[in-house]
C-alpha cells in the first residue's frame, strides 16, 4: 500500500476503528504469503492474490453500508468453509462478512482459517 495514501486512511479513522483494523491488518499480513498484495482501493485496504481475498472497511469510510465498527469481507466467501459460522452473506451472494464492533469481537482462530481457506480458493484460478 502506499505510504500516503494509508496515512491518510488511518488519520480519517476514530480511535476505536483505528484499534480494529490495526488488529485486522496485523492478523491478515502475518498470515499471507508475500505473493498476496496489499492495495488500497474504494479508499480501504484490500489484499488480492490472483483475485480479490479479502477487505478491510471501516464504517467512518463512506459507502461501506453500514453504521458501526468495521467490516471484514471475504470475496470468494461462499467457497468458503465457514464451518463456524463466523462470517454471514447478508444481502450479498459473494462476499462473506463480520462486522467487528469491538477487539473482543475479533476471533483470530477463525480469521486465520478464513485466510488459509481463502488462499486455497485462490490458488485454484488460473
Amino acid at each position: 500500500m502506499q505510504a500516503g495514501s494509508y496515512i491518510s486512511f488511518w488519520e480519517r479513522l476514530p480511535e476505536n476503528e483505528r484499534l480494529i483494523v490495526d488488529i485486522l491488518r496485523q492478523i491478515v499480513l502475518e498470515n499471507i504469503p508475500e505473493t498476496v498484495k496489499e492495495k488500497f482501493a474504494w479508499n480501504v485496504p484490500c489484499y488480492y492474490g490472483k483475485r480479490q481475498l479479502c477487505i478491510i472497511w471501516p464504517a467512518s469510510i463512506p459507502r461501506g453500508g453500514f453504521k458501526k465498527g468495521v467490516l471484514l469481507g471475504f470475496s470468494q466467501g461462499r467457497m468458503l468453509h465457514n464451518k463456524n459460522g463466523y462470517i454471514k452473506s447478508g444481502n450479498n451472494k459473494k462476499i462473506y462478512y463480520r462486522i467487528i464492533t469491538s477487539v473482543d469481537d475479533i476471533n483470530e482462530k477463525e480469521i486465520i482459517l478464513l485466510l488459509k481457506d481463502a488462499l486455497e480458493v485462490d490458488s485454484s484460478y488460473k
